[in-house]
């Protein structure tokens, strides 16, 4: 008897030495990974409010589902469009090469932005050597201006492929490099190129941090072709994004990606230089802006924000800086994409940047994540930065 006290005394013993070492080993790791450095400093950011509801123009519906992929497993990230009067469009993808679409849907190899390896594509770890062409636009002498978001501004002949640097991001503006070109306007007017630089922090590979840090380390920019000249038109903006000239070119609207806010920037006029927002507390967070065909504009929504149970994942954690340091610390960036909906939505606006329309994918069969809504010859193409194909729709229905 007294035998199988003692045996279970040193059980007792035993267990409870146990339980404590692994709590002390918890512990351990608990203050291990609060004394680890997080690579982001966030701030509190408090939201206008909740996601607008899903209600009059911004009602359900399948519009996007109407389309049809190209190129499958030839264009991997094709984010932004131009267009020639042949009928030929341009793009860029993740892989640092600028391609030529022809008029019969023929694809052809323009350049490669950065060097030429195998692995670039394969991983964003490759993007600093290989390059990634964000935006590109075509200028009135013909030639393609792109937007690399590692290696500046560029001129491509889209003949040749000859690229000729305009900035380089080592240069940047007002002594501050860029970190992050994203995207790109010309004036048909003056020839003058518009610009953003999402952060002076993040590049590209870390866009994901940069959206959770919510810092407002972005500019505006302009590049003037006749004399060399860079000009700061805005700074600490929220991940700056798409810009798109108005019909008369008087303003640009400019999209702020990380806080889901559109601002508008008057060129002309007696506001010339100065900004108001004019789209707050959106349904999604805006890519690229681009005018339509027929006079509105039309906007990308790279990632949506709906109204469900709980609040979208962006939304929860915006005000809570510790939640965002501890997650930019456990949390491997590509694992953030699996808390994003796999939803496609475009928003139309009109002339004073209001919602006139939408179109909507909710299961993402065609696409999602859409970055550039560009039309050309009755034909619409949709951008993304990651997916494997271009999706175009057939005509329009708004």
């Amino acid at each position: 008897m007294l035998q199988e006290e003692e045996e279970e005394t040193r059980t007792a013993n035993s267990t409870m030495f146990g339980q404590r070492s692994s709590l002390a080993a918890l512990l351990a790791v608990a203050v291990g990974v609060y004394l680890l450095p997080s690579p982001i400093d966030p701030k509190p950011h408090v939201l206008k409010g909740p996601p607008p509801a899903l209600e009059g123009p911004l009602a359900v519906n399948t519009r996007l589902q109407k389309g049809r992929r190209l190129f499958t497993g030839k264009l991997h990230g094709p984010e932004s469009f131009t267009a020639d009067e042949e009928g030929n469009v341009y793009t860029g993808t993740v892989d640092g090469k600028l391609w030529r679409i022809g008029p019969d849907d023929s694809l052809s190899f323009i350049t490669q932005m950065g060097q030429s390896l195998p692995e670039c594509g394969s991983s964003t770890d490759y993007e600093p050597v290989c390059g990634r062409p964000h935006s590109v636009r075509l200028d009135r002498r013909g030639q393609l201006i792109v937007a690399d978001s590692y290696f500046g501004l560029h001129s491509v002949d889209p003949r040749t492929g000859e690229k000729t640097l305009l900035v380089s991001n080592s240069q940047g503006a007002g002594g501050v490099p860029f970190a992050f070109l994203n995207g790109l306007e010309i004036s048909s007017q003056t020839g003058i190129i518009y610009f953003t630089d999402s952060s002076s922090r993040w590049g590209r590979r870390h866009v994901k941090l940069e959206v959770i840090e919510l810092n407002s380390l972005g500019r505006l920019l302009s590049f003037d072709p006749r004399t060399g000249s860079v000009n700061v038109l805005l700074d600490s903006l929220y991940m700056p994004n798409g810009v798109a000239l108005s019909p008369d070119e008087h303003f640009l609207l400019l999209a702020e990606t990380s806080i889901g806010r559109i601002l508008r920037f008057w060129l002309k006029g007696p506001q010339a230089g100065t900004k108001e927002v004019v789209m707050d507390n959106m349904i999604g967070y805006p890519d690229n802006i681009r005018l339509s065909d027929h006079g509105t504009f039309l906007v990308g929504i790279t990632t949506t924000r709906f109204r469900k149970v709980t609040p979208p994942f962006l939304d929860a954690i915006a005000p809570y800086p510790a939640v965002k340091r501890l997650l930019a610390k456990l949390v491997p960036l590509s694992w953030f994409s699996l808390l994003l909906p796999r939803y496609a939505l475009v928003l139309e606006l009109g002339s004073d940047a209001q919602i006139v329309g939408t179109l909507h994918d909710p299961e993402g069969r065609l696409t999602w994540a859409i970055s550039d809504v560009f039309q050309h010859r009755g034909r619409t193409y949709l951008g993304n930065t990651d997916l494997p194909f271009l999706p175009v729709l057939e005509g329009w229905e708004s």
